[in-house]
């Protein structure tokens, strides 16, 4: 065993850009290299609908999985099924989510699809910074930034007095219970895997495109990252990450996402659970990806009201989990719904013990 295996693997980059230094190389060092912390279960609190016997299955599965403590687990109750919570309702759920809060949360998790809204904003975005009309604006304009985004703190409810927020649930248990097994199965793995950032045919759809052959140079010599000027991908059996610009993405069931993948497409309503003639972004999930993002209600086609692939990728693989890299990757959340298993940190190391 070589010295470097000897050590801890949270120490390895450390002193491994140390011993270079040392050495005099005129290597390149990646910034991934310099490893991020990651939420655990001690910095999530998980909102229950206790009139909503899904949410509650959903939340005591997630508790087992991720050994959620007792305290953080806050209980509610509103009528579900409902697309649309009014600013009324919402701030009384608040309120009471807020009483209930430990005060070293740093962000949190609900149980359900529906309520998907808050008037005219996101319902993650709602929990995690309260609502403000200033996050929706009128059609076609920008909004509130976040000061979450571009972020290197771990600790945002104590920086910024925002808690993160991302939806975990499905239509079925057996879909939120797929991707909580999921998320789990990805932590610490550091799975071998490839980036896709599509510029489809879609041009109303691709606007952030054209940031991706840039991405895509910045990253060659640490991560595979394809450009492709094309619809869709189909047969690929390595996908870690999947952007693009489509109303509805064909063939995404054909092809094979590593367990924590991230993956979304630029529309107007992918995030509108109640449905809509465009693709859900739970259709992301069942195909098999741990994470997704999609708007709620009309946003336009600003870049900045979705995620940036490059900080994205750039938080995940140094080791955040995905709820911490997808939220600093979104300039302006106000009009969109984050979806996935928030623990899951593919790319972390394990505590040292």
């Amino acid at each position: 065993m070589t010295l470097l295996q000897k050590i801890k693997p949270h120490l390895f980059w450390l002193v491994l850009i140390g011993l270079i230094s040392c050495f005099s190389l005129r290597a390149e060092i990646s910034p991934l290299y310099r490893p991020a912390g990651a939420f655990t279960a001690n910095d999530i609190a998980v909102i229950v609908n206790d009139d909503d016997p899904l949410s509650q299955r959903i939340a005591n599965y997630y508790q087992q999985k991720r050994h959620i403590p007792s305290a953080q687990m806050l209980h509610i109750r509103f009528s579900p099924n409902q697309d649309i919570l009014s600013k009324l309702e919402f701030q009384l759920i608040k309120q009471q989510v807020d009483a209930q809060t430990p005060e070293h949360v740093q962000a949190y998790v609900l149980t359900w699809l529906l309520p998907y809204r808050v008037e005219c904003m996101s319902i993650t975005t709602a929990f995690a910074a309260g609502f403000d009309p200033a996050f929706c604006g009128s059609v076609c304009t920008q909004t509130r930034n976040s000061p979450y985004y571009a972020s290197d703190t771990d600790k945002p409810f104590k920086a910024f007095g925002w808690r993160p927020t991302m939806t975990l649930a499905g239509n079925t248990f057996e879909e939120a219970k797929k991707l909580i097994d999921t998320g789990v199965a990805a932590d610490y793995t550091h799975p071998q895997g490839s980036a896709y950032l599509l510029k489809t045919n879609d041009k109303a759809r691709s606007t952030r495109a054209v940031s991706f052959p840039e991405i895509a140079e910045k990253f060659k010599n640490f991560w595979p990252v394809n450009y492709l000027e094309q619809d869709y991908i189909t047969g690929k059996q390595d996908v870690m990450f999947y952007f693009t610009g489509f109303s509805t993405v064909p063939h995404i069931y054909e092809n094979h996402y590593l367990p924590g993948a991230v993956a979304d497409h630029l529309t107007s309503n992918g995030g509108v659970m109640s449905g809509s003639d465009q693709m859900n972004i739970m259709e992301w999930i069942k195909a098999g990806a741990t994470a997704s993002y999609g708007a709620v209600i009309e946003p336009c086609n600003y870049p900045a009201k979705f995620s940036n692939p490059a900080l994205l990728m750039f938080y995940y693989l140094r080791g955040s989990s995905v709820i911490e890299a997808y939220w600093k990757s979104v300039a302006q959340p106000g009009q969109g719904i984050f979806v996935g298993e928030p623990l899951a940190k593919p790319f972390a190391y394990p505590p040292y013990k």
